[in-house]
């Protein structure tokens, strides 16, 4: 039985992997009382007991938590403290034939951003087959559910009465979102992207799009489902034409962990999109499917698909 340690369960992220872990018969959960919480001894004492931790955290927090665990306890950062750090694997296990392995083997890993996850799907595998240069700028557009936002957006959204919040809001704006970083270094991407993120008034779910011209590219819409044919065949992330008849809503995966990639367009404009669950796939979802992996156990234990 592994012995497992969430820093920072209080939050969003730290609450829905404690509530899909409560229950397995192979760990057993470390838990500080809400006084020890914050205690640097103690949370050191409990990195040390610990097989595997997470840290759900802000990132200076992340960081400074990830100093006080041992090298020989493996740490999943679900922050973006670590997502482009040396010596931390990227825990996104679909993106390569070796990521699984690496993940395997690794004491420190990252787990994906929500909005990067689905951009990372969506481009990663088209720069590695050719068919998108890495140095052609791209643009991205993402809606998500507003409990991406944490525990504070989620109160102001379910008690306000502002009528701002009953619309899409864009954010970001000012083109430094920290997803940006591993969107360029996971894709092997020479330009930053144009990111423009929204978040809307649905609890969660998440919907990434990446637009492209068919000029732009090396191939065709074609050559594109070739490529996700290949790559994603599950068990989490798959290629999927499920249009509900010609839409396609950012709340189709809410509840669940599974991703679906997908091309539509025409002979001169392509979109890319890949839906999932801000929560599931885009967090604790993936958070778990990596400890899966590392523990060696069926990576979908505990997984809503």
């Amino acid at each position: 039985m592994k012995k497992v340690f969430i820093d920072g369960s209080a939050g969003t992220t730290g609450l829905r992997i404690h509530e899909r872990l409560k229950d397995r018969d192979d760990i057993s959960v470390i838990t500080l009382n809400e006084e020890m919480r914050k205690d640097n001894a103690a949370r050191r004492e409990a990195f040390c007991e610990a097989d595997i931790a997470f840290l759900c955290l802000p990132d200076a927090a992340a960081r400074e938590a990830a100093e006080l665990a041992p090298d020989d306890t493996v740490i999943l950062d679900t922050s973006s403290a670590h997502r482009t750090a040396q010596g931390w694997t990227y825990g996104f296990p679909e993106i390569d034939k070796n990521r699984r392995e690496e993940i395997a083997k690794s004491k420190r890993i990252s787990v994906p951003g929500c909005h990067a996850g689905g951009f990372i799907a969506l481009v990663s595998p088209l720069v590695k087959a050719g068919i998108i240069p890495s140095d052609l700028p791209l643009f991205c557009f993402s809606i998500t559910g507003y409990s991406g936002g944490g525990k504070k957006m989620i109160a102001e959204y379910e008690s306000s009465e502002n009528e701002l919040l009953f619309a899409p809001r864009q954010y970001g704006i000012g083109q430094n979102h920290k997803h940006l970083p591993e969107m360029k270094a996971a894709c092997s991407l020479d330009v930053t992207p144009v990111f423009c993120p929204v978040v809307s008034d649905f609890y969660s779910g998440m919907e990434v799009t990446v637009p492209l011209f068919a000029s732009q590219i090396k191939g065709n819409a074609d050559d594109i489902k070739a490529v996700y044919k290949n790559a994603y065949n599950g068990p989490v992330v798959f290629y999927g034409e499920d249009d509900e008849e010609g839409f396609l809503s950012a709340a189709k995966y809410s509840k669940t962990d599974k991703m679906t990639v997908g091309v539509s367009g025409n002979d001169e404009r392509i979109i890319l999109c890949a839906r999932y669950d801000n929560l599931g796939k885009g967090a604790s979802g993936a958070a778990i499917q990596c400890m899966n992996i590392v523990m060696g156990t069926d990576e979908t234990r505990g997984l809503e698909l």
